[in-house]
């Protein structure tokens, strides 16, 4: 049976897990970015990071968003166009990334932590890790081509630049890669969405959005072709068929079924030994991954597991 991608309001379309976190994320996700349209002409949120505040503005706020950092002397003639410039690429980056400006005469201290040897250095702050980019005042044209090839060699979709963007809406502040595995899955392209996550995941490996929407793409992809009711009658006939059950509980849990899922596991669990009981317990494992950590759901089948297996 086909998965049905057309239903609203749900991550993963044809799965059915009710009011489950990923789900509620990837609405609030889609909706605020059709309700927060860009004023027109609005100018970018720069940060004005100083000494004191950098570590908490710029390098832990970059494990959310990448942040492009000027480090410049805002009142030198020479490098106001360059700084404009710039500032125009963070607006159209729509929140993709961030800007932050350093004042490195203000705060020398800071200049000398950063080793600057020209002024502006640029810096590109991911991930909780800071690197430097370009050094001078660069072109226009020089600096779009230098922003846009940092961005492409990390896998940061940046929308293009055009006309009438005051009508544009302005996308939130998430993950890239998150964004496009929504999108992904709501054309029901999985290997896309599996894509997204997967990069995301190289980038982040605790990131548990992605965690979560990678192993929800698998448990699709596994059950794009099954026909549910015949699997279940199927399995009813067969409880000590581990393809079987396994794939029963799939389905179960495809269709909202979480308790009755995992419950069936642990109880095929329960009755088989070696490899049938190792490939049992493996798949529960990757049926848990589909939900959030601390859901009630996955904390109960998780006694259980241990119940069953000591």
């Amino acid at each position: 049976m086909a998965a049905d991608f057309s239903r609203p309001g749900s991550l993963y379309g044809a799965i059915d897990l009710g009011a489950r976190k990923q789900a509620l994320d990837a609405q609030a996700r889609r909706e605020a970015a059709a309700q927060n349209p860009a004023a027109p002409g609005a100018a970018p949120e720069i940060i004005d990071a100083n000494a004191a505040t950098f570590t908490a503005e710029v390098v832990e706020r970059s494990m959310g968003v990448p942040i492009v950092v000027e480090a410049t002397v805002p009142r030198a003639a020479q490098v106001q166009e360059f700084s404009r410039a710039l500032e125009q690429l963070a607006a159209e980056a729509k929140g993709a990334w961030l800007l932050a400006r350093v004042d490195v005469e203000a705060n020398p201290e800071l200049a000398q932590a950063l080793r600057m040897r020209a002024i502006p250095t640029v810096y590109l702050a991911f991930q909780g890790q800071l690197m430097p980019l370009f050094e001078g005042p660069l072109s226009e044209p020089q600096l779009r081509q230098a922003i846009a090839q940092v961005f492409e060699q990390l896998g940061v979709a940046l929308p293009p630049p055009g006309e009438g963007d005051e009508e544009t809406p302005q996308e939130p502040a998430v993950d890239p890669d998150l964004l496009a595995a929504d999108m992904a899955i709501e054309d029901g392209d999985l290997d896309a969405a599996a894509q997204a996550f997967q990069r995301l995941l190289a980038r982040q490996p605790g990131n548990e959005e992605a965690k979560i929407g990678l192993a929800g793409v698998g448990l699709l992809s596994r059950t794009l072709d099954l026909d549910p009711s015949d699997v279940l009658a199927r399995a009813a006939q067969s409880p000590a068929d581990v393809a079987l059950q396994t794939q029963a509980a799939d389905v179960e849990l495809l269709g909202g079924q979480v308790d009755e899922a995992f419950n069936r596991l642990i109880a095929l669990i329960r009755k088989t030994a070696g490899d049938d009981r190792d490939k049992a317990r493996v798949h529960l494992l990757s049926l848990f991954e589909t939900l959030p950590a601390d859901d009630p759901a996955v904390a109960k089948a998780r006694r259980g597991l241990a119940s069953a297996l000591f």
